[in-house]
């Protein structure tokens, strides 16, 4: 019995160091199956991800996105989320950098607004119909003499009118809308806009006798569509220095035109509406075609502050008053004036509004509701001496020095009812226009010698700009990522530098042009270019009598301002050639009154000299011979005092 167990264990004992052999066989076998699937396993891997990169690449040029099935190995999940994204990115960015069609065309040629400051002005057509983007003014330099204010040419205008379905306008500032009575006295075409610039312009059309062309006028809705010939288009709510400011996205079957109008982004505006970001941003993922936005403070760092930052400085200003307060800003700029009232009422002062423009754009903008004001708070000018100089607030036009304007005219002492006073308290809430400073420093010349006090630019938030500074225009860049960029809204530098912006938010450089009035740019899925030039030029208004001046009257002031004129009367005896008594020159602008007598004199010698040798054609055509003296005397006097004067000579002949 003992054997048998002995051996039953040895038989378990060689059955064990068998089993152990075995396993550890099948450990080695395995261990090597194990590493030899390692093997495998990364040069499947590393085969995986090359393939996958292949794939995504041809998806990546087919513009599709990778999908993840789930069932791969996280290292190749990875790296097709890594290559998803960047398609993801690139499509977001890029909306429409894969499309290339050229059935169909844009045709945009600004009329005014580029190379300058006003006069806005833009033409956007296709193959049948043409849409104009605002008709604005500007303000005249200092060598047109007696001029106004300055329009656009409309040459261009007359050329394509059977084309043309409508007038749009962003908003009510003059540089958008101040030439569109001029323009209505020559054409007749729909007129959209928000209820605040038609108001403002129906003002306008009231003042130059058309009122019959208000027949025109279709007041928009924001966030709606409206098929405008070939075009369909949506007026976006955007804040500026004026209420009810939009940008407008057109559409037609060329793509999506994007058009900023004058804007910045205000988080916080006056009457609680702040710029429609996500329309801009709608527009933009469908993809827009090409933008055009506004570089008027392309130089400018930052953000630009909110309308509602002014209200501090008005405040603590009215605080300190102890006379009357006196607060001139552009009258557009209801926003401003609407602050200024507010303060003024909080401290208990009655409110005077001196100035037409002013008047006729408060008052508008309360018939229309977009202030809410009791008329009760109002007194007339001749009521203002009725009350103490603490109760009173004046509202008026002037802050660009305009001569005619109510506080020039009290700061000349030559207002009917207000005189400046020691005790009065200047607010000037505006940046001077280029062009204007001198006319505002006269002003403050005037006002600080009648002992007033001026707040004018010692204050940083006594104005804050309507247009969006750096960061400002970066957004709307981002916001649009339009495939073609057209900068306009001001000189060559500001358009200049709103480009280099642009290149740095991922526009293609080839993809910019700056542009000039008069260029026609031509642009489609697959290009942009300038396809020629247009006629432009400047039209001058005497704005006293709402009428044109004509260009040659213009040239002929800037010579008789620039070099004087000469005025001659001679007799002449034809049979001798002599002159029958000394001529009468008169001079004006060249000599001092002292040298009238020498300059008379040295002009008769050299006539008599001419008139010896002059040919007998000549005394027989009347015309040739004012031209021969003019000719003769212009040189004798640039020899003499280097200038080109305006000769008018007059000849009778015995």
């Amino acid at each position: 019995m003992s054997e048998e167990i002995k051996t039953n264990e040895n038989l378990q004992d060689e059955n064990n160091k068998q089993h152990s052999k075995k396993f550890k066989f099948k450990r080695k076998r395995k261990s090597l199956q194990n590493s030899i699937k390692s093997d495998e396993s990364e040069q499947n891997l590393a085969q995986a991800q090359k393939d996958e990169t292949k794939t995504a690449k041809k998806k990546k040029n087919k513009n599709l996105p990778t999908n993840l099935t789930g069932n791969e190995p996280w290292q190749v999940q990875m790296s097709k989320s890594i290559e998803a994204n960047k398609i993801i990115h690139e499509q977001r960015l890029y909306p429409l950098k894969f499309t290339n069609s050229t059935e169909h065309k844009f045709k945009i040629t600004p009329i005014g607004g580029l190379g300058e400051v006003g006069g806005n002005m833009t033409v956007i057509e296709t193959n049948k119909d043409a849409i104009i983007v605002d008709i604005g003014l500007s303000f005249p330099d200092e060598s047109m003499h007696g001029v106004d204010i300055v329009i656009p040419d409309f040459d261009y205008i007359r050329k394509i009118k059977d084309k043309v379905r409508a007038v749009l306008i962003t908003h009510a500032h003059e540089d958008h809308i101040g030439a569109v009575p001029y323009f209505y006295k020559e054409f007749s075409f729909p007129l959209y806009a928000s209820p605040m610039a038609l108001g403002m312009i129906s003002n306008k059309f009231e003042e130059h006798g058309l009122k019959a062309e208000r027949k025109n006028f279709k007041p928009i809705e924001k966030r709606k569509l409206y098929n405008i010939g070939e075009f369909e288009v949506e007026w976006i709510h955007i804040t500026h220095s004026v209420i009810d400011a939009s940008a407008l996205a057109i559409t037609s079957k060329a793509g999506t035109i994007l058009h900023s109008g004058d804007f910045k982004i205000d988080h916080t505006p006056i009457d609680g509406y702040p710029s429609d970001l996500n329309r801009i941003a709608y527009y933009g993922d469908r993809g827009i075609l090409c933008l055009l936005s506004d570089s008027t403070n392309s130089y400018k760092e930052g953000y630009t502050k909110s309308e509602s930052s002014v209200g501090d400085t008005f405040d603590n200003i009215f605080l300190r008053a102890k006379g009357r307060v006196i607060m001139s800003t552009f009258s557009s700029n209801i926003h401003r004036v609407y602050q200024a009232i507010t303060y003024g009422l909080k401290y208990g002062r009655k409110v005077c509004v001196i100035g037409r423009s002013m008047e006729r754009n408060l008052y508008t903008t309360m018939e229309l509701g977009y202030i809410n004001l009791d008329r009760k708070i109002f007194i007339d000018p001749d009521e203002v001496s009725k009350h103490k100089d603490n109760e009173v607030l004046i509202v008026t036009t002037g802050s660009q020095g305009e001569t005619m304007s109510a506080l020039y005219r009290m700061a000349t002492d030559e207002h009917k009812f207000i005189k400046i006073k020691e005790s009065d308290q200047i607010i000037i809430s505006a940046k001077a226009i280029p062009g204007n400073e001198k006319s505002i420093s006269a002003v403050l010349d005037y006002l600080l010698k009648a002992g007033a006090s001026v707040a004018y630019q010692e204050f940083s938030e006594i104005h804050v700009s309507g247009h969006a500074n750096i960061e400002e225009q970066k957004l709307m860049l981002c916001l649009t990522k339009p495939k073609f960029f057209l900068p306009v809204h001001g000189e060559y530098n500001h358009i200049t530098k709103h480009k280099q912006t642009a290149i740095k938010c991922g526009v293609n450089e080839r993809n910019i042009y700056l542009m000039s009035n008069g260029d026609q740019i031509e642009l489609c899925h697959k290009y942009m270019k300038r396809i020629g030039t247009v006629k432009t030029g400047k039209v001058f208004v005497d704005n006293q009598i709402n009428k044109q001046i004509a260009d040659d009257v213009i040239i002929d002031r800037q010579k008789l301002a620039d070099n004087g004129v000469v005025v001659i009367i001679a007799q002449l005896d034809k049979s001798t050639k002599k002159l029958i008594q000394k001529p009468r020159v008169l001079s004006y602008g060249l000599v001092a009154d002292k040298q009238d007598y020498e300059f008379s004199k040295e002009l008769s010698e050299v006539l008599s000299l001419f008139f010896t040798n002059i040919k007998d054609e000549i005394l027989n055509n009347p015309k040739i011979l004012e031209a021969q003296i003019r000719q003769v005397l212009r040189k004798h006097i640039f020899r003499k005092i280097k200038k080109y004067p305006t000769i008018v000579p007059t000849v009778f002949l015995m």
